[in-house]
C-alpha cells in the first residue's frame, strides 16, 4: 500500500522492510552515508530525512523519528500502517541508570516502561507492558557478541519528561532494575504490537544519569557506530 501522508512523502516502494530508526535526522543522514550503499533520500518532510539502500547486498532504509513519543508514535505508525514497514529498529542514546551501566554500553530493550498516556488510546483497562520482538533482540545479541561489544538486555524506561521537576524522580525506577531512560521505546513497541508488525531498541548510554558522567560530541559520534552496526546486521539478516 502506497500513500502520502502529511509527513511521509514517499511510496511503499521507497521503503525497505527493515527501517532504523536514530531521533536525529542528521544520524539518519550519516547512517546512509557511511554504511548504505546507493543510498537515495525517499523522504525529507519537515526535515525529517529518510534514506533507503543497500547493506551487504539487503534493502534497508533508515528515518529519523523526531524526539519523544508523540513524534516516533507518528513515523512508526505511518510506516507501519501506510508503507508496509515490517521492521523498526530505534538506534538512539539512553541515560544510564543502573549501577553495571557504563558510557558506550549498548542497551537492548526488552521491555520499555513509560510515564506516558500513550496506552489510553487502546482502551484496555489495565497497564499495558509494552515488549521488544524476541526475534529482533535474540539477533541483535548474537550481533552484539559477534563484534565483542559491551551490552545489557533489560528494562528501558521511555519517559514523557526530560527535564523532570522531580529530583526524585528516577529513584523508584533505579530500585526496579531500570537499565536506562530515553524517550521512544514504548511508543514504538506498542504501534508495532497494534499494527503485528516488529520492534526493537539499541541505545548507547551517553550519559549516567546518577553518576553525573557524559559523553563529549566527538566520542558519542565514535561511540554510536557499535549499536548502529549491530542493527544493520540484524537488518541484513531478515
Amino acid at each position: 500500500m502506497s500513500q502520502h501522508t502529511p509527513h511521509i512523502k514517499a511510496t511503499s516502494a521507497d521503503f525497505a522492510k527493515t527501517v532504523l530508526m536514530p531521533g536525529d535526522p542528521l544520524r539518519s543522514k550519516f547512517v546512509a552515508e557511511t554504511f548504505l550503499e546507493n543510498a537515495k533520500l525517499v523522504n525529507n518532510v519537515r526535515g525529517i530525512q529518510g534514506y533507503t539502500g543497500t547493506y551487504k547486498g539487503v534493502p534497508v532504509s533508515v528515518m529519523a523519528s523526531g524526539m519523544g513519543m508523540p513524534s516516533i508514535g507518528i513515523y512508526s505508525y505511518e510506516l507501519f500502517n501506510f508503507f508496509g514497514v515490517e521492521n523498526i529498529i530505534r538506534i538512539g542514546s539512553a541515560g544510564g541508570l543502573a549501577d553495571d551501566i557504563q558510557l558506550r554500553d549498548v542497551v537492548i530493550g526488552m521491555g520499555a516502561c513509560t510515564n506516558s498516556a500513550y496506552q489510553e488510546q487502546y482502551g484496555l483497562g489495565g497497564n499495558y507492558a509494552p515488549i521488544a520482538d524476541f526475534g529482533l533482540l535474540r539477533k541483535a545479541v548474537e550481533e552484539a557478541e559477534k563484534i565483542g561489544v559491551r551490552y545489557k538486555v533489560g528494562n528501558l524506561l521511555s519517559s514523557d519528561v526530560f527535564y523532570n521537576a522531580n529530583p526524585k524522580f528516577n529513584d523508584g525506577w533505579y530500585k526496579m532494575g531500570v537499565l536506562g531512560v530515553e524517550m521512544e521505546a514504548a511508543a514504538l513497541y506498542m504501534n508495532a504490537a497494534a499494527a503485528g508488525k516488529k520492534a526493537l531498541a539499541i541505545c548507547t548510554v551517553s550519559d549516567h544519569i546518577l553518576r553525573g558522567e557524559a559523553l563529549d560530541a566527538d566520542a558519542r559520534q565514535t561511540s554510536f557506530t557499535d549499536m548502529m552496526t549491530i542493527a544493520l546486521n540484524v537488518a541484513a539478516s531478515m
